[in-house]
């Protein structure tokens, strides 16, 4: 299975709770797991985080070497399977005033991310800090409902962490 992370992932866990000088293991973790090709982020959910403030920590560790060499996902991304996403999970039929409005376009980066597991969704799992909202319509629902509905299998920071065995001390 490949874990392929959200941005939030990171910002959240830097923010919240893993913060990189307090929990370097966290991080050490993440990347030993990004060369071994078992958790990787898209360079559209990347872009995300390095296009943050260039003096926090998150940003410069995203943009060391390492973490490209290790976790940025070598693969290009299906545009078909990208406006497959937004037609089935998000909306189905925008009219005019959608479109004009650009109400789609406030989607962002998301239905890259749920593409590149629906390529292979029996190999790929999305994770995500986001949590399920049914009632959420159209541009704004949530990734855990649109992986429900494009078949995607969908696990939050905790859920990938427990199933790949991450704790502190896990290098020794």
């Amino acid at each position: 299975m490949i874990y392929l992370l959200d941005a939030n992932v990171l910002i959240t866990a830097h923010n919240s709770y893993y913060p990189i000088d307090d929990v370097p293991e966290f991080w050490a973790w993440l990347l030993h797991q990004g060369a071994n090709g078992v958790v990787k982020m898209p360079q559209e959910n990347f872009e995300e985080v390095r296009d943050g403030k260039d003096e926090d920590l998150l940003c410069k560790w995203v943009t060391a070497e390492e973490f490209k060499d290790h976790l940025l996902f070598d693969e290009e991304v299906n545009p078909d399977l990208v406006a497959r996403v937004v037609a089935e999970g998000y909306a189905p039929d925008p009219n005019d005033q959608e479109l004009n409005d650009q109400e789609i376009a406030q989607i962002g980066r998301d239905p890259f991310l749920i593409a590149y597991a629906l390529a292979a969704p029996a190999e790929r799992c999305v994770v995500t800090t986001e949590v399920s909202k049914p009632s959420v319509r159209r541009q704004n629902r949530h990734i855990p409902d649109v992986c429900i509905t494009m078949g995607v299998t969908c696990y939050n920071t905790f859920q990938m962490t427990k199933a790949l065995g991450f704790k502190t001390g896990w290098s020794k």
